[in-house]
């Protein structure tokens, strides 16, 4: 699937420690480092408002999406 996690570059660029997001969120760390390396299949909208507020971004600045026609072929999990 084309959508990629940019959380990690948020982080960065926000200059704050996953950990501290997890627990300002309440996340669990482990639950945060999925999300960060892109192993979770789908993210709640509650969660990604939070990190949102957190880090003062837009899901846009976490989500990115590559194109790819053959998305369309693809069943809804």
């Amino acid at each position: 699937m084309p959508v990629r996690v940019t959380l990690d570059v948020m982080l960065a660029r926000r200059k704050i420690r996953g950990r501290d997001v997890a627990e300002q969120i309440g996340l669990s760390e482990t639950q945060l480092s999925l999300l960060r390396t892109g192993k979770v299949k789908g993210v709640r909208f509650g969660t990604l408002s939070k990190l949102c507020l957190v880090l003062e971004c837009t899901p846009g600045d976490i989500l990115e999406y590559d194109r790819d026609d053959s998305d369309l072929n693809l069943k809804d999990d």
